[in-house]
């Protein structure tokens, strides 16, 4: 066992099975992609948004948020830079971060230059993307749940949202927090990360959308 590994609790299997399918399901690379569909095609905030706009979006976050980045870890693994596509060790998820970095930087810009995107969109891209480059730095001192960063990212967009809209978002937010804590406690039960690690990536990501939030 490494130094970055943390001793996995005693649960019962049943459980740690439970928390890899949590883990699987609400992975950080379709969190952003489950909470920019949530907003084109739930939320009353882009209703009157054309349907093939939406689509051609959606597909734009598929590729971004989630085929780009699972291909640079592919790659990564085969080349040998990385020991696990898991990404178990903090040196494992230096190129992850760095090449969603990228990604994330050029869905931003994207977003917030074409002003045909509604404006919560560029918002939420940019949150994700200080929340990567923040992961990335805190990276060198501490393993910070990706996991639990994504969670946080979302579910602050949502009172965001929440918050500069007229619309009632109760369900919507009680959702969001039930799922935010699915997560945290999936990777605690799991034992690939200690609680330190859990509430910092909850934290982080909270305030990288507050950020965003605000230079938005």
């Amino acid at each position: 066992m490494t130094p970055d590994t943390p001793a996995a609790p005693a649960f019962h299997p049943a459980l740690r099975w439970g928390a890899e399918f949590i883990s699987v399901v609400l992975h950080p690379l379709f969190i952003p992609v489950y909470i920019l569909l949530f907003t084109l095609w739930v939320s009353p905030l882009t209703i009157a948004l054309d349907p093939l706009v939406k689509t051609r979006i959606s597909l734009s976050f598929g590729l971004m948020y989630i085929l780009f980045p699972l291909v640079t870890v592919l790659l990564a693994k085969g080349l040998g830079f990385v020991d696990s596509i898991r990404l178990r060790s903090q040196k494992d998820r230096i190129i992850p971060y760095v090449g969603c970095g990228i990604y994330y930087f050029w869905m931003w810009y994207v977003l917030h230059k074409q002003g045909s995107f509604p404006l919560p969109l560029a918002a939420f891209a940019l949150g994700v993307f200080l929340a990567s480059s923040a992961g990335l730095v805190l990276n060198a001192w501490l393993k910070i749940s990706m996991h639990a960063l994504a969670a946080g990212t979302g579910v602050t967009f949502l009172f965001v949202l929440a918050l500069a809209s007229p619309f009632a978002w109760g369900f919507y937010l009680s959702v969001g927090l039930l799922l935010t804590g699915l997560i945290c406690t999936a990777r605690l039960l799991s034992g690939d990360h200690n609680s330190a690690e859990v509430y910092s990536g909850l934290f982080v990501g909270a305030l990288s959308m507050m950020i965003a939030a605000w230079l938005s």
